[in-house]
């Protein structure tokens, strides 16, 4: 119990160390500094100050082409004085015909008060963020001929009016994943680099591995240098057979698990302090966590990838259970445990991607949920009790963030001790019985416990590595207009159930199928033959040969499929 109370006292204390540090670099906004205003004059395009040109020095040529017409060289609007250069049958174009209520097809209105300034104090009233700028230029400017814009265009357009209102960070390319987390009304101070800090973190996991592969070069390592065992190692029995203490045999993807599962715990607590679970507010506040916050994109990287690996350690453990058979009785409870675990994980992973809430999550939000509707009876119920409502917003979001963060954590949570409590109460890792007349060689619990240990460095290592390099998805936030939408493509993990979809019925194929493949996983114990005592503790124990079989081709079949839908 005193290795229990310290282990959750270090995971209580680094979310709250953490979530001071990253609340300390708090993101700060400043009011707007006012704009002097040149005099108007007829202008040639600007040249480029920079090359190859920034995102705004592009916009400017892009401005000076499509919009300064009308909204004048500098942001300032239709004024007296900008008009002051024009032909004098256009600088009153609301009235002479051109723009005014007798304009020709090809043209459009401009009222009396003229075109809005676009800089300047009080400019750009209605846009709260850039991606809500970007979006309403790509929907509606010019207005003739509409539609003649481009996306990079419209991203252009808006870094420059940025740097027009003193407002845009020249270090982020502004798009549809970074625009929510820019103010238009203000500046911001972006976070220094992740590089140091990944570093570091990197040095203190290989000088961990050295300490820790050093040990291994006992033949049976001792417990530890004060004599005394912590917590992790009570997850494990006393002794263990030789050969079963051996990484070939378990691959360590229980270990494994448990860190993936701390990982998840850690980073996720820390994403909370910034993370707004509402419609308006959800894919903003990831954006902001991802561009703006002091090693916000280390961290939520961490936590997606953590996500990943863990569904992908758990299907290996799975597989390496029913290759060795290792479910026969008196494991056979265990190992529906750990079926249970493993979709209670699919299930967090499902809710934690649809909490992103942008662009990128409309057939898990879409189709998915409206797979429910299809079973017969209790359909329109079920859909109503998931996301409050007939259709999806602000309930649904709500319902998702309390199951992702409460339910099914608090579930795993629960199924996962269940799961480490019984593989103890169980005998341990399976093993066969000792032959008649001797004694099976075991090794104290700290050899594995150090092997697993490494792994878990080794992989923090992959880990970071990947967090670092490779960043989590993120889109635009939802929006009803055209353009900047992202595919409907599932999460990775439920793309082979995406790929039944196109087989037929949607009740059959999706949730009929996915719920006939765990029934028959779960039941592999009990309906066909197990390993015999004497073969457990090896790989491909010929007693559940059957079993091996059966289960091989289940999860190939939804690794095939995933891969084909990955690849289309």
């Amino acid at each position: 119990m005193r290795s229990l109370s310290r282990l959750l006292l270090v995971i209580f204390g680094l979310i709250l160390v953490g979530g001071i540090w990253l609340t300390a670099g708090q993101v700060s906004a400043h009011p707007l500094s006012d704009l002097s205003q040149t005099p108007s004059s007829e202008r040639p395009p600007p040249l480029p100050t920079i090359y190859p040109p920034s995102q705004a020095g592009n916009g400017a040529q892009v401005y000076w082409g499509m919009c300064q017409d009308c909204h004048g060289d500098q942001g300032q609007g239709l004024t007296a004085e900008w008009r002051a250069g024009f032909a004098p049958d256009y600088q009153d174009c609301w009235a002479s015909g051109c723009h005014g209520e007798s304009r020709p097809d090809n043209s459009f209105l401009i009222p009396a008060s003229g075109a809005p300034g676009l800089a300047g104090p009080g400019a750009l009233p209605r846009f709260r963020t850039a991606f809500e700028l970007g979006s309403y230029i790509q929907d509606a400017m010019p207005l003739s001929p509409s539609g003649s814009i481009t996306p990079d265009q419209a991203w252009e357009l808006t870094a420059y009016l940025l740097s027009l209102n003193n407002a845009d960070p020249p270090q982020i390319q502004l798009s549809g994943k970074t625009g929510a987390a820019i103010p238009i009304h203000g500046e911001v101070t972006l976070p220094e680099s992740e590089l140091p800090g990944g570093l570091l973190l990197a040095l203190v996991l290989f000088l961990a591995a050295v300490g820790v592969g050093s040990g291994l070069t006992q033949k049976y390592p001792s417990k530890t240098k004060s004599g005394r065992e912590n917590f992790y190692h009570h997850l494990h029995s006393p002794r263990i057979p030789v050969k079963q203490a051996s990484f070939k045999f378990t691959l360590g993807a229980g270990g494994l698990a448990v860190f993936f599962c701390l990982v998840l715990l850690i980073t996720g607590a820390l994403e909370m302090y910034y993370y707004i679970p509402t419609p308006e507010k959800a894919a903003e506040s990831i954006q902001v966590i991802t561009s703006l916050v002091p090693y916000g994109n280390l961290v939520r990287n961490l936590h997606y990838w953590s996500a990943q690996l863990l569904v992908i350690t758990l299907m290996v453990h799975l597989l390496r259970v029913i290759l060795t058979g290792s479910y026969a009785p008196p494991r056979s409870f265990n190992y529906l445990l750990g079926l249970i675990l493993l979709v209670v994980v699919l299930l967090l992973d499902f809710t934690g991607y649809v909490l992103r809430w942008d662009e990128g999550i409309r057939w898990a939000l879409v189709v998915g949920t409206n797979l429910l509707k299809t079973i017969p009876g209790v359909g329109e119920g079920l859909y109503s009790f998931l996301i409050g409502g007939s259709e999806p917003g602000l309930a649904a979001l709500t319902r998702f963030y309390s199951w992702h963060i409460y339910g099914l954590t608090l579930g795993a949570a629960g199924v996962g001790a269940w799961h480490i409590f019984k593989v103890r109460r169980d005998g341990g890792i399976s093993s066969p019985p000792p032959p008649r007349g001797e004694i099976l060689e075991k090794v104290p619990r700290a050899a594995l416990v150090k092997k697993e240990v490494l792994a878990m460095l080794i992989t923090g290592g992959i880990l970071l590595l990947l967090s670092m390099i490779i960043p989590a998805p993120i889109a635009g936030p939802i929006t009803d207009g055209r353009g900047m939408i992202g595919d409907s493509q599932a999460p990775w993990f439920f793309i082979w159930i995406q790929q039944t979809l196109k087989w037929g019925d949607p009740f059959w194929w999706g949730i009929g199928l996915p719920l006939f493949l765990v029934l028959i996983l779960g039941l592999l114990p009990y309906i066909l033959p197990n390993a015999r005592p004497e073969e457990l503790g090896s790989w491909f124990p010929s007693g559940n040969r059957a079993g091996q079989i059966l289960g091989s081709l289940i999860i190939g079949l939804i690794f095939f499929l995933t891969i084909l839908g990955w690849v289309r």
